[in-house]
């Protein structure tokens, strides 16, 4: 017969805390993928059609419909063939507007149907070949960022939400970012650059959505 095992106020307590820690993580994580990276992709989308206009008159048209249809496709929840259609886009205009925003979206496709390494990839490409647009870049940083997260890697997360922010500052993703950065800190235990975070949180962005749910983290996290 075996004995039962006896947990202590603090293993129960420990347990609870974990469960929440992974429950938060789920949730925001999901979140992540609609707020965060998602306000890049409404860019990308208006962006193709002003492209597909333009194209018309420099001769760039066959590219411009072939990233109009990539764009239908993928918000229609045809991924594989958007994936074909844009990889084909980056294979046959290299240089190309259409190029560029093809990268991105490929990244963004590959984080949502969680093939993390490939869309590491794409990020990473479009972060070393186009340097103009400041908010798809840091979104790029981020992207990478999410996928580190999501593999378990927190440290690598944290420092690509913290290079997300440096490459733009001022950006409309900032808070996003910052609690991005403190959730990694607090996933892999370091608190003090996690409350770093936090504070930079309740100094510039007091009452936004990110503070309140960083707020709400931490605390939990100093109960445990």
């Amino acid at each position: 017969m075996q004995s039962k095992v006896k947990l202590t106020k603090r293993q129960i307590k420990e347990d609870k805390f974990t469960a929440f820690m992974l429950k938060s993580k789920d949730e925001i994580l999901e979140k992540w993928q609609f707020y965060v990276i998602g306000l890049a992709v409404v860019v990308l989308a208006v962006a193709a059609v002003f492209y597909y206009v333009n194209s018309r008159k420099t001769g760039h048209l066959d590219a411009g419909q072939k990233l109009a249809q990539a764009m239908l496709d993928y918000r229609s929840g045809n991924n594989q063939v958007a994936i074909l259609a844009l990889t084909q886009i980056t294979d046959d205009y290299s240089g190309d507007d259409a190029a560029e925003q093809a990268t991105f979206l490929l990244g963004r496709i590959n984080y949502e149907t969680k093939n993390y390494p490939e869309a590491i990839r794409y990020y990473e490409l479009y972060l070393s070949t186009y340097r103009d647009d400041k908010l798809n870049r840091a979104a790029a940083l981020a992207g990478v960022g999410a996928c580190q997260e999501n593999q378990g890697n927190y440290a690598e997360a944290a420092t690509k939400y913290l290079a997300a922010i440096d490459e733009y500052p001022d950006g409309p993703l900032v808070a996003d970012y910052n609690l991005a950065a403190m959730r990694a800190y607090l996933f892999q235990g370091d608190v003090a650059k996690a409350r770093e975070r936090l504070t930079i949180l309740d100094e510039k962005f007091k009452g936004s959505g990110s503070t309140e749910e960083a707020d709400r983290l931490f605390a939990e996290k100093g109960h445990s």
